[in-house]
């Protein structure tokens, strides 16, 4: 199969591209790097996934006449197109409040040119959603059955919106579509925006961390092996056009799956855990909640597991100190 894989350059779509690799799979890879942190990381997971199968397509898939001749490309070398993972997005909560164009070019134009894309081509997709879409739904754990309609930033509305936008396609033109709700994915070769890599790097130097709430926050962290299989378990399976209720309420082929560890740990446990990795103490600046923030995550992964048999398998005792390893060698801590 030849898959298309957006945000190739990215955490997620980095450990995909391998993954389908590894299987013997041909990806076309699209990217622009933006510098929504620092390119070099986003060059650093390209260049480890140079090898025979991979097409690195430079190209913003919100810009439609550079997407179609980026395709035509991939198509002409790799064959047809089989299938699309489209993981590339403009990520962040905090960045959308002073960023909000930024968002609307990337999650809301550019998820509907590869709603597009899919249509045309008549081929199954999985496409990045987020826990955030729950707002703050204060029942735990969130369920795909429970309401989205309230979110608390921009971040979060555009990807409710890439939601209705599928669902939409799914009715009018039967493209089987997966929609998979990430919750807190770290791991080798993650974000530096994300807290994970930077608690582990503000320990590391011996620098001050702010942490919000003052402290009194849960996420359920998802190692990004878990989500990978997850993932692939849903490209490879993609809803059926049968009538039949999807999580999510669809009677079109559109599911929406939460995919995460489904274990809510308190914040400053993971700051325990990455102190203990970095064999020093994680200096901290307690403040208030952040605008656009929440205070707790928690998935409810039994439709997935139904469904695809997904199975997270790695506690943040144990993805926490592979993160830190991965960590030192990258920085050199």
């Amino acid at each position: 199969m030849s898959i298309l894989v957006t945000g190739a350059a990215g955490f997620i779509g980095h450990h995909l591209s391998r993954a389908l690799l590894d299987r013997g799979e041909t990806v076309a890879g699209i990217d622009n790097l933006t510098p929504y942190y620092d390119p070099a990381l986003k060059r650093a997971r390209l260049a480890g996934l140079d090898r025979p199968g991979f097409l690195d397509l430079r190209v913003d898939f919100a810009d439609m006449a550079a997407l179609d001749a980026a395709i035509a490309r991939a198509s002409a070398k790799l064959g047809p197109i089989s299938a699309i993972a489209h993981l590339g997005a403009q990520p962040g909560v905090r960045w959308s409040i002073d960023h909000p164009h930024a968002y609307a070019h990337s999650n809301l134009a550019g998820h509907l040119n590869m709603l597009e894309v899919a249509r045309r081509l008549r081929v199954p997709m999985v496409y990045a959603s987020s826990s955030s879409v729950y707002g703050a739904n204060a029942s735990l754990p969130f369920r795909v059955e429970d309401r989205t309609d309230h979110p608390v930033s921009l971040y979060a509305a555009t990807k409710k919106a890439d939601e209705l936008m599928s669902e939409t396609y799914a009715h009018l033109y039967r493209i089987p579509l997966t929609g998979l709700r990430f919750f807190t994915v770290y791991g080798p070769w993650g974000r530096p925006d994300m807290a994970v890599w930077h608690f582990t790097e503000s320990c590391l130097k011996g620098q001050p961390v702010r942490i919000f709430n003052h402290g009194r926050m849960r996420r359920d962290f998802t190692y990004v092996d878990d989500i990978i299989a997850g993932v692939l378990a849903c490209l490879y399976r993609p809803p059926a056009d049968d009538g039949q209720e999807k999580p999510g309420g669809s009677h079109a082929p559109h599911a929406l799956y939460n995919i995460g560890n489904s274990r809510s740990e308190e914040l400053m446990r993971l700051v325990d855990l990455i102190e203990q990795a970095c064999g020093r103490r994680l200096e901290r600046e307690f403040h208030p909640m952040q605008p656009g923030d929440v205070p707790d995550t928690y998935a409810d992964v039994s439709a997935i597991a139904r469904d695809h048999g997904f199975a997270p398998s790695t506690p943040i005792e144990a993805g926490i100190p592979r993160f830190v390893q991965w960590f030192r060698g990258w920085s050199g801590l």
